[in-house]
């Protein structure tokens, strides 16, 4: 628990708020911004964001979010450029593995390497040979890999990730819109674990009522 205050401080500068008493600009923010057709999540985050790899591999946040959401809603996790000198092959990646559906096969080991990464201060890590080898590591074979990686629908999923980052001017992650209308602000949020983790899946859930 002590890590993750932390990690949380340094982040957020949290705050002891109740999410289920939504209050604009305490536990969300509204935007300017035209409102999603259907009802949908996105997260932004970074592979190289090691509040990211908490989020998702520690305290497994996107994935409770993800359980809570309504019928019918979409959860998006958009990869994004600002982190990292490999972050454009990373997001084509990404791109590679919504196109493939393999999401929650390579997640996991694209972490560890970018994690290693910015540890080791290695500025061509990972290269795309590395991101290659993952994939087939991953039951993606060669000529999938090879044959989508520039492919016309890989490099439309890429440019879907890097627009809808600029459409929301996203500066840093992790980052949560519900709706194209509101982020979740966790500066608003419990500064305990469980109340952190509890409230961000409830503002969530809130928001998408609003």
């Amino acid at each position: 628990m002590k890590k993750f205050l932390i990690a949380l401080a340094s982040l957020f500068f949290v705050a002891n708020v109740q999410a289920v008493n939504l209050t604009e600009g305490k536990q969300y923010i509204a935007l300017n911004t035209e409102r999603a057709v259907q009802p949908e999540v996105i997260e932004f985050f970074s592979f190289y964001c090691p509040h990211c790899y908490a989020f998702e591999m520690d305290y497994h946040i996107p994935e409770k979010v993800k359980a809570a959401l309504p019928e019918g809603t979409k959860f998006k996790q958009y990869h994004v450029n600002f982190l990292g000198f490999q972050s454009e092959n990373l997001t084509r990646a990404w791109a590679l593995a919504m196109a493939l559906g393999v999401e929650d096969k390579v997640k996991a080991p694209l972490f560890e390497a970018a994690q290693a990464a910015v540890k080791s201060r290695d500025q061509s890590a990972p290269s795309l040979n590395a991101i290659r080898q993952i994939f087939i590591n991953n039951g993606v074979t060669a000529e999938q890999f090879d044959g989508g990686i520039n492919s016309f629908a890989v490099t439309g999923l890429y440019n879907q990730q890097v627009q809808a980052a600029e459409r929301f001017n996203v500066h840093g992650v992790p980052d949560f819109y519900v709706n194209g209308k509101y982020r979740v602000n966790p500066e608003g949020l419990s500064h305990s674990q469980e109340g952190f983790i509890q409230d961000y899946v409830e503002t969530v859930k809130a928001l998408l009522q609003k």
